[in-house]
């Protein structure tokens, strides 16, 4: 690394693109992505994730000669780099188990053109001890290179925070790790250079992934509390949200939110954790019994909804709901691992017509993921209910006093709408 740095950032999404660009200003740097039409869309500007700032993209892809940013999904173009930061997404599969194939599939791309004194740094969420015990391997075989004696090996978890403008990437402060003492100053050095907020050194690369996985898990935990808590108070029929608000009079209280808890970490990282745990022999219990009460929150939403008609004598087959929203967070386009399609599922087991409204999401993306199709809002429509899954600003504009009016059953799942105008809300 103290050769002229050549970076290559490899997947081009939430993660991978503002660092590329970030890196961009101030070195060579060729982003690369397996997806030819990402990679064209971004040269001409287009940004499906809204992640980039595209005025400093359009500043970067200009160039200069010693800096600048090129992307590519040709895997000759990068052979020439030394620094390899790995984006690509780590979900979980449909036994919310890691799925580690983007992970080491583009571990095998980077083997192929990796040369000795190359560095490769993740950033992908992984469990502690995968980047040497599942990633390193595949390097090692594929190139015929000997780890850190030919090359090396760094990791520093993103912290992107989707749809958020305030906290971006150079402005929270990264963790970050490397595979020898030397290497690990070098790698520190290379983000200390674009992140204002300054690095924390991680004393070793295992520790540094343990700390992504714990940052989320204790998220998870503690939204799974006061999620538990709506479950009682719903019960006791008083609102959540009061209960919360007088809570948070001590000085110490944490004001956590109920909800949905979806999306590509908060919703995934804990089962990373878990598995790594579970393969130690040891069953993380507090971990997944907040995982357990969250995957159920959905259930619970719909299952309300459905008893609110019930007690307004609406026939439950064929009663119309509308969801608005169903990307996992508001103000951003990103569906991944939503759990706004649990409401859906669960609505649609009682034959009730569900559509969907989300004026953030690619519709296209849901129809390949999800498998229906979001609707373009009518606001003439007449609903039996309403569930408000997802608080886009958008959704403030729409007129819920006449739908309550028209005996619309309106639920909140994120006390976003003036209280005055829902039926209830967790």
């Amino acid at each position: 690394m103290d050769q002229d740095k050549q970076i290559a950032v490899i997947g081009l999404g939430y993660v991978g693109l503002p660092l590329a660009i970030a890196f961009a200003k101030k070195y060579a740097v060729k982003g690369f992505d397996i997806n030819e039409s990402r990679v064209a869309a971004l040269q001409q500007l287009e940004d499906g994730t809204h992640e980039a700032n595209l005025t400093d993209l359009n500043a970067v892809l200009k160039g200069k000669v010693d800096s600048g940013l090129y992307l590519t999904s040709n895997l000759a173009d990068i052979s020439t780099c030394n620094i390899y930061i790995v984006t690509v997404p780590t979900p979980i599969d449909h036994l919310k188990q890691p799925d580690l194939k983007p992970l080491l599939e583009a571990s095998k791309m980077i083997g192929i053109v990796l040369k000795k004194g190359d560095v490769v740094i993740y950033e992908s969420t992984v469990y502690p001890g995968c980047t040497e015990e599942d990633c390193v391997p595949v390097l090692e075989k594929i190139s015929g290179l000997k780890y850190n004696v030919d090359f090396f090996c760094g990791y520093s978890p993103e912290r992107i925070n989707p749809g958020d403008k305030v906290n971006t990437l150079t402005k929270i402060k990264k963790v970050t790790s490397g595979s020898t003492p030397e290497i690990a100053i070098k790698i520190d050095q290379l983000y200390n250079s674009i992140i204002t907020a300054g690095t924390h050194l991680a004393p070793s690369i295992k520790v540094a992934e343990a700390s992504k996985a714990i940052e989320n898990a204790q998220r998870d935990v503690n939204i799974s509390f006061v999620n538990e808590l709506a479950l009682i108070f719903d019960r006791m029929a008083i609102d959540t949200t009061d209960v919360l608000a007088a809570a948070s009079t001590k000085w110490n209280f944490l004001n956590y939110k109920p909800g949905l808890v979806g999306g590509h970490c908060i919703g995934v990282d804990p089962y990373y954790l878990a598995h790594k745990s579970e393969a130690l022999g040891y069953k993380p219990e507090v971990i997944l019994s907040g995982r357990r009460v969250n995957d159920n929150m959905g259930m619970f939403v719909a299952n309300k909804v459905i008893k609110m008609l019930i007690a307004k004598d609406k026939m439950i087959n064929g009663a119309k709901v509308l969801i608005l929203g169903f990307a996992f967070k508001e103000n951003c386009p990103d569906t991944r691992n939503t759990r706004v399609i649990d409401i859906y599922k669960e609505l649609k087991s009682f034959s009730l017509a569900v559509d969907v409204y989300d004026p953030w999401a690619n519709a296209a993306e849901v129809k390949g993921d999800y498998g229906f199709e979001l609707i373009q809002l009518n606001k003439t429509e007449i609903y039996d209910a309403i569930i408000l899954a997802v608080a886009h600003q958008e959704f403030l504009d729409l007129d819920y006093l006449q739908y309550k009016n028209n005996g619309t059953v309106i639920f909140d799942t994120k006390s976003f709408i003036n209280r005055d105008l829902v039926n209830a809300r967790l």
